[in-house]
C-alpha cells in the first residue's frame, strides 16, 4: 500500500482539498493504517496540509461503521471546541462523505494536519503523562452528553475479560503447539484472579459504573501535545471509539505509560508500577474530566488498570499457546515474555494497591 502512488493520488483526488498536491510521503509509527502526510499548495503562495489513511480492513471488518463513529464524536466535539487545534477535522469528499471507497475497496480519510504538534511513544516526563492524561479526561469530559449507545462496536467484546479467560482456557485444553507444560505458573497465576475479571461489567450492571464513550487506545502517541509548551491539544486515532468504560481508558495508559519496563522486557526485576506516573496521569485525566466522572468511577479506577494490564497479559498467554497467530512477534518466547512483563505488573499493584486508592480518592467530591 505504501508504495501505490497512483492509489494515494486517486484518493487525494476525490477529497475536498484546497490546493495542488505537491508531496505525499508516509507519516507516523502507527502499526494498523497505512498513514501519509500531504501538502497543498495554495494559489497564493502558502501552504495547506492534511492527513491521508487508508483504514485497515483486516482489523476493522466494517470500515464504514468506523468511520461513522468518528464523524458523530468529531461533529459532538466541534460544537464545544472552537479552537481548531483541539479537535480533529475530517475532509469531506466530493459527494459529501466522511470517507471514500476505492474500487479495490480500500477505505480513505482525510484530516487537516495539525500544526507544530507532537505524539510522543512513551512519556519523556512525568508532565508529558500528566498532559496525555488531561487529554484523555478531556476527552471524557467532552463527551459526557454523547449517548454512547449510539456508536457502533467495531471491536465486538474487545474488553470482555470475562470472555477472554475463557478463550485462554480453551487455548490451554487445546495445546495446541505444546506449550502448556512450560507456563503452568503463568497460568495459575490468572486462574488464581479469575473472579476478578467480572468486577467492572459487575459494576456496570449495578449502577455504578456508567456506559461512556471509550477510546480503547490510550497510549501516549494518541494525545497530541503543542510541540513548544508540551500542553495537550487533542486526542487523536479515533478507530476504536465505542461504548465502554471511562476506567478501561484510564487503566490501558497506566498499564502502558505508569510500567517502569517496556512491555517485553526479560527482566523482570526492572517491571513494576511507577507510582509518581500513576499519580501525574490520575491528576491530569481527573482535573481534565471537571468533575464530570462519578464518585464510583473514581474509585473503581484501581480496578481499571488492573483490569486492563492483567487482560493484556492473558491475551498474550492465549496467543503464545495458540502459536503466536495475533500478535507480531520477534522470537519464539516474545508472546510469553510480554506476558510475564503484564502479571509482574498486575502483582505489583496489588502490592501497591491502597496507595492507588487513596490517590484516585482525592478527587471524589
Amino acid at each position: 500500500m505504501k508504495n501505490c502512488l497512483d492509489l494515494i493520488n486517486n484518493a487525494v483526488n476525490n477529497f475536498e482539498v484546497t490546493g495542488v498536491p505537491r508531496g505525499c510521503i508516509p507519516y507516523g509509527n502507527g502499526h494498523i493504517n497505512d498513514t501519509f502526510y500531504l501538502i497543498c499548495d495554495e494559489a497564493d503562495g502558502s501552504e495547506s496540509k492534511y492527513v491521508i489513511q487508508a483504514v485497515n480492513r483486516n482489523v476493522f471488518k466494517n470500515p464504514r461503521q468506523v468511520m461513522d463513529n468518528i464523524e458523530k464524536v468529531t461533529k459532538h466535539l466541534k460544537q464545544k471546541i472552537d479552537n481548531p487545534r483541539e479537535v480533529l477535522s475530517l475532509i469531506p469528499t466530493h459527494n459529501h462523505n466522511c470517507y471514500y471507497i476505492d474500487k479495490h475497496k480500500n477505505c480513505w480519510r482525510m484530516y487537516q494536519f495539525i500544526d507544530n504538534s507532537i505524539c510522543i511513544e512513551r512519556p519523556e516526563r512525568t508532565s508529558d503523562f500528566y498532559e496525555s492524561g488531561f487529554a484523555f479526561g478531556k476527552f471524557q469530559k467532552d463527551l459526557t452528553d454523547f449517548p454512547a449507545e449510539t456508536l457502533y462496536e467495531v471491536l465486538p467484546g474487545f474488553h470482555d475479560t470475562v470472555n477472554r479467560y475463557k478463550n485462554l482456557e480453551k487455548a490451554i485444553k487445546a495445546d495446541k503447539v505444546g506449550r502448556v507444560a512450560s507456563v503452568e505458573k503463568e497460568i495459575a497465576f490468572i486462574r488464581e484472579r479469575k473472579d476478578f475479571y467480572s468486577v467492572l461489567a459487575d459494576a456496570n450492571k449495578n449502577g455504578e459504573l456508567p456506559l461512556r464513550v471509550s477510546h480503547n487506545d490510550t497510549k501516549c502517541n494518541n494525545a497530541l501535545l503543542d510541540e513548544k509548551t508540551r500542553k495537550a491539544l487533542c486526542v487523536i486515532d479515533l478507530d476504536t471509539i465505542m461504548p465502554g468504560f471511562s476506567v478501561t481508558d484510564f487503566g490501558d495508559a497506566i498499564r502502558f505509560g505508569a510500567n517502569t519496563a517496556s512491555e517485553d522486557e526479560k527482566d523482570l526485576s526492572k517491571v513494576g508500577l511507577d507510582i509518581g506516573m500513576f499519580t501525574a496521569f490520575a491528576d491530569g485525566f481527573l482535573t481534565g474530566s471537571e468533575g464530570q466522572l462519578e464518585n464510583s468511577e473514581i474509585m473503581l479506577m484501581p480496578e481499571g488498570a488492573k483490569m486492563m494490564t492483567i487482560e493484556c497479559g492473558i491475551r498474550f498467554l492465549t496467543d503464545y499457546l495458540e502459536g503466536d497467530t495475533y500478535f507480531k512477534t520477534k522470537y519464539p518466547e516474545h508472546n510469553l515474555v510480554r506476558c510475564r512483563t503484564q502479571l509482574k505488573l498486575v502483582a505489583d499493584m496489588e502490592n501497591h494497591w491502597e496507595t492507588m486508592k487513596q490517590i484516585v480518592s482525592k478527587y471524589c467530591l
